[in-house]
């Protein structure tokens, strides 16, 4: 996976400023520093006469600021497509801002059906609920700096399951879908001409994966994938472009936590426990410096259900609570 000219992957922490930058011969990526809680990136590839979005942003004042600053572009290639690579809101919830006549929104079928489930007025009514500490500084802290009003999702337009291409512009971008991983229906989408990945959560570069759905092999499958297909590009769903070995580095944290779940997992430590005693080992790892780290409470959790099947899920109040838990007792990060 090499750079494309004029993108040396040594200034790729250089590129990572607020907007819109060209990645390739009209790809181009919108970036959100610091790609924490709900600052996520997405991607615009421009063809002639039309061009594809990939991804909303969590609310519709953030989606706005990104369709001005795709203006210049758009103004004669219309956005014609947008894909969403899956249904977590920071993904999706500008939607409404771009659908319509002539606009063609797709998805995976899994989240289609993802979407429906977390409207963007849950988490308007739990930032606006009085919530007692620490759960209810965690929730500001991760969500309260966002406008979940007047937010109303259209359904897709066009949802498949596996591979599918879609044409904006003369210019074919495939679809993947390498769901359940993150979450139940991830995609990422390729853009081939100019070997560009848009990894959608695939990959958080400096931030700490989470795994709502599992299972944790997809997600590592789907980080090999993108290795394999030596894009001169990665665009993940958070954090900086990504270079070969920041992929890689996401692909061995997910085996990291995979492996050591399951080592306490057999020594018959519950899942909390067990997700404090690998975070300790994080201090001396690669990982130490990545931020969001409370996120490794769900994703052992996860594990632990992939794991024992027959162990009842855990609920998201309870995820929230205890990566709340998790903040109040660890250093910030």
């Amino acid at each position: 996976m090499g750079a494309p000219d004029g993108l040396d992957p040594r200034a790729m922490d250089a590129t990572y400023a607020k907007g819109l930058h060209e990645v390739a011969d009209g790809a181009h990526a919108y970036l959100q520093p610091d790609g924490s809680w709900g600052f996520s990136n997405a991607g615009l590839v421009v063809g002639d006469g039309g061009s594809l979005l990939v991804d909303t942003l969590f609310d519709l004042h953030l989606t706005r600021q990104m369709l001005e600053a795709m203006a210049p572009l758009t103004a004669a290639s219309p956005v014609t497509s947008v894909v969403n690579t899956h249904a977590n809101g920071d993904h999706c919830y500008g939607n409404q801002l771009v659908a319509g006549e002539g606009v063609e929104v797709v998805t995976t079928d899994v989240s289609a059906r993802e979407m429906e489930e977390v409207p963007a007025s849950l988490l308007g009514a739990l930032t606006a609920a009085d919530l007692p500490s620490p759960l209810g500084d965690w929730v500001a802290h991760a969500f309260g700096r966002f406008d979940f009003e007047a937010i109303d999702t259209p359904p897709p337009d066009r949802t498949f399951s596996g591979r599918t291409t879609v044409v904006a512009g003369g210019r074919t971008v495939e679809l993947i879908e390498v769901g359940p991983a993150h979450t139940g229906g991830d995609l990422i989408a390729w853009l081939p001409d100019s070997r560009v990945v848009f990894a959608g959560d695939i990959l958080f570069i400096g931030s700490t994966p989470i795994m709502w759905a599992g299972p944790i092999g997809n997600w590592v499958a789907a980080c090999e994938l993108i290795e394999s297909l030596d894009a001169a590009v990665v665009v993940p769903g958070h954090g900086p472009l990504a270079t070969p070995e920041r992929v890689r580095a996401v692909g061995d944290y997910l085996r990291f936590v995979r492996d050591g779940a399951a080592a306490r997992h057999a020594a018959g430590m519950d899942a909390l426990d067990a997700a404090y005693d690998l975070d300790a080992e994080v201090d001396t790892s690669p990982y130490a410096d990545w931020n969001d780290r409370e996120r490794i409470v769900v994703t052992v959790d996860r594990v632990y259900g992939e794991l024992d099947p027959a162990r009842p899920a855990t609920g998201v109040v309870d995820l929230f609570t205890n990566m709340a838990a998790y903040t109040a007792v660890r250093r910030p990060r």
